[in-house]
């Protein structure tokens, strides 16, 4: 596994395929970026991504401070400079002080998508009450010549998981549907590459007119 970018990024990332999904990847911790704790969001982004998706995709990986222009910048370079179609952030929700995730991400986007927010709330209130603590949003962000969808994800690589995946009941039939079955679609409205995912996983969901043929 390569270590987390913490370089500029000055060029778009190449891509090897056409189709070829490139993911922004942003662990946000104050501690886990300064060396004093393991950081768990990005190795849990990539390996539930590695399960999920059967399109080609890479990941491009940023670990920083909580601080809200820092993640801001981040954002914006991924989009702008490296080309990502899709940036998924983990940490800095809550309600804490140092909690600017959200704050960041709102102010880098052209279009707020409060369905994201209010979905992995859903999810997580089957567990814990407290999810209702969680301030996680979602944007669109648009340039002259393209657009990438940002998402805010939970910290813990649990309740990462369970947010994407959603949850199945002994038979494998959802109980409540994670947001990653949205996310293939609307990187396609926004121009982006097409995705495909294992069902095993996450069914992704489209119109039947927005299906590929194989």
């Amino acid at each position: 596994m390569t270590s987390p970018i913490v370089s500029p990024i000055t060029s778009p990332i190449a891509r090897r395929h056409p189709d070829e999904l490139v993911v922004g990847l942003v662990s946000i911790s104050d501690r886990a970026s300064a060396g004093t704790y393991r950081d768990e969001g990005i190795p849990a982004l990539r390996e539930w991504l590695g399960r999920a998706l059967t399109s080609p995709w890479q990941a491009v990986e940023k670990l920083i401070p909580d601080e809200q222009a820092l993640i801001s910048r981040t954002l914006i370079e991924l989009v702008d400079v490296g080309g990502c179609d899709l940036v998924l952030t983990t940490g800095g929700t809550g309600p804490s002080r140092r909690d600017v995730t959200p704050e960041a991400t709102l102010a880098v986007g052209t279009k707020e998508m409060p369905g994201f927010g209010e979905q992995m709330r859903a999810v997580s209130l089957h567990f814990v009450p407290t999810a209702i603590l969680s301030r996680q949003v979602a944007v669109i962000r648009e340039t002259a010549s393209r657009a990438a969808l940002i998402v805010n994800l939970p910290g813990q690589p649990r309740a990462i998981r369970e947010t994407l995946e959603g949850l199945r009941d002994a038979d494998g039939k959802p109980i409540v549907q994670g947001v990653f079955a949205a996310i293939p679609y609307c990187i396609d409205l926004i121009g982006g590459p097409y995705m495909e995912c294992d069902e095993a996983v996450v069914k992704a969901f489209r119109p039947k007119n927005a299906i590929r043929q194989k």
